[in-house]
Parts: structure tokens; sequence; C-alpha cells
């Protein structure tokens, strides 16, 4: 599969709406893509996507219920014209397979579906207490098989577990990838990172970026230094 351009997806995460919509206008020459979570979509719904770009976003969901409910989830935001949306992976397979019969009433302007599979926040002791005894990277890899099986398009996977995940899983399957730092910033929560350069070159297509843009100074110079860096790596 071809990598984007500009890999690089803007994390907005604020619900405010008017920040939302200044970070959208400034970040949307320097990115490939913008990434609208959970927060902002339940504090503004449908109108609040709309009202941000009329480019299409990554919807950044993560749901898992039923699969029933999800398949209605799924058919309720069609109309926005997402590129890609999540799902959660531990749903399971009948929820997986129940959102792609769904998302595919868009045809092929369907968006994309990306199960996630360990949360980047999540260390091996905080699986532990869930109750996986395996560590993050047999969980990943065995949740990545499953939601890829069900009708997945991809992943959302820690940068930890790119290369992995390539040699398992092949080059087709999009692995969308948070827990991005570039040099000198802090991990704040995040706790298995890599820099944009090194997720690239294991093997992501896309990068979720948030803080690191969005908490600059000038979130667009940084988004534009971010991608130069990354347009540099690749040409060398």
């Amino acid at each position: 599969m071809t990598r984007p351009q500009n890999p690089i997806i803007a994390a907005v995460d604020t619900t405010d709406l008017v920040t939302a919509q200044t970070w959208a206008r400034s970040l949307t020459p320097h990115v490939g893509l913008l990434k609208l979570g959970l927060a902002f979509y339940l504090a503004h719904g449908q109108a609040g996507v709309r009202a941000v770009t009329d480019q299409p976003v990554f919807l950044d969901l993560k749901l898992h219920d039923i699969p029933n409910t999800v398949a209605g989830g799924v058919t309720a935001v069609l109309p926005l014209g997402a590129a890609m949306l999540t799902l959660h992976a531990s749903g399971g397979s009948a929820m997986i397979a129940a959102a792609r019969i769904a998302a595919e009433k868009a045809g092929t302007a369907r968006p994309k579906l990306l199960a996630v599979t360990v949360l980047t926040s999540l260390s091996a002791e905080a699986l532990t207490e869930t109750g996986v005894a395996d560590s993050p990277a047999a969980q990943v890899l065995r949740l990545a098989k499953l939601a890829l099986r069900a009708g997945a398009d991809g992943l959302v996977c820690s940068p930890q577990e790119v290369a992995m995940l390539r040699a398992e899983i092949g080059p087709e399957p999009l692995l969308v990838v948070p827990g991005i730092r570039p040099v000198g910033a802090a991990a704040a929560d995040q706790a298995r990172t890599l820099t944009p350069r090194e997720a690239i070159s294991a093997g992501a297509d896309w990068l979720v970026i948030g803080r690191p843009i969005t908490g600059a100074a000038d979130p667009a110079a940084a988004a534009a230094a971010i991608a130069s860096d990354l347009a540099r790596g690749q040409a060398a």
C-alpha cells in the first residue's frame, strides 16, 4: 500500500470549538489529516465536525459495544465522510464484522476501519491489572489478527509494535500510530513512544501527533518542522 505523502495526523484534542477551528485552519496546510476524538464529538456532535473542517477527518471514537449498537454507530457517522474511524479490537470479531458491513453502505467513500489494539498509555503492569498476563506486544498481535480477519482495514498500535506487526501481517493493513514524540518532546502519559522518523522506518503509515504540535507556541510551525524532518529522512 502506498504511504501518504504527508503521514502526519494532527490530534485536535480539545472540546473548545473555536480552538479546534483555529488549529484546523493553521494546521491543514502542514498535515495529512486532522483527528477529532471522543470528547470533541460528545461536546459538539456532527455539526461540530462540519464546523471545524469540510475535509475528511480521522474520527477517533473508539467504538466498543455489542455488534448491533456499533453497526448503528458506524451508520450514524457515515454522512460525515470520515477518512478513518476507530473501534476497539477487544470488542471481538462479530462486532468488527458488523461495523464493516455497516461501513460498506457508503461504498467506495466508506471510512477505513481501524482497530485499536492496546492503548499507548498501558504498560505491562497496567495490562496485568486488567487480567491480561501476556506482554503488550503479545496482546497487540492477538487483537490485530482477530481484527483483520473480521474486516478491519488497519490497526492503531504503539510505535514499538510496528515492526513486529509488519513482519506478522504484511504490508497491506494500515498502521496508524499514536505515541509519537519528536526528539526533545516530553513523553507525558504515553508509555511506549518513538520519534516520527523511527516510527516511519519501522513501518508506520500514519503518525498521530497531538501535544507536540498543539501545545507548541506556534502549532503550524511545529507541524511544518516535523513534516520537513520526515521529508528529509525519506529523501536520505
